[in-house]
């Protein structure tokens, strides 16, 4: 099991890395990141949790009793990837990656490893 910096750590290992946040679809508050550069992970992180919920919603409204893993956004010339964390309720990963340098395959792989390994330990107040 890995705490949430180092499967952040990790996932900034794969060719192309540019940032991943671990974000909280209800508030679309950042629990923890990495890199980012000229990128506004805060924003991103916010935008990003509307399409989650709305995902989520639309999944509801079609009937579909399923789960929501993953959602790729493919740019001109950037990869945007979420993935949902299974064992963090409403919590998914973000990664975005330079499209000429990523291996989509690889990091779709790696991300779903990192999902499996990141533990989010609750804090009691």
């Amino acid at each position: 099991m890995a705490s949430i910096q180092e499967g952040l750590q990790s996932l900034a290992k794969l060719d192309g890395f540019v940032g991943a946040c671990l974000v909280d679809s209800d508030s679309g508050a950042i629990i923890g990141s990495e890199g980012g550069g000229n990128l506004n992970l805060e924003v991103a992180a916010t935008g990003n949790a509307e399409v989650v919920r709305a995902k989520r919603r639309t999944m509801s409204s079609l009937g579909l009793k399923d789960s929501l893993e993953d959602i790729l956004f493919t740019l001109g010339k950037q990869y945007h990837l979420i993935r949902t964390l299974a064992n963090g309720d409403g919590l998914f990963i973000y990664l975005v990656l330079d499209k000429t340098r990523a291996n989509l395959a690889l990091a779709r792989h790696r991300l779903a490893d990192t999902e499996k390994e990141v533990v989010v330990k609750s804090q009691l107040f």
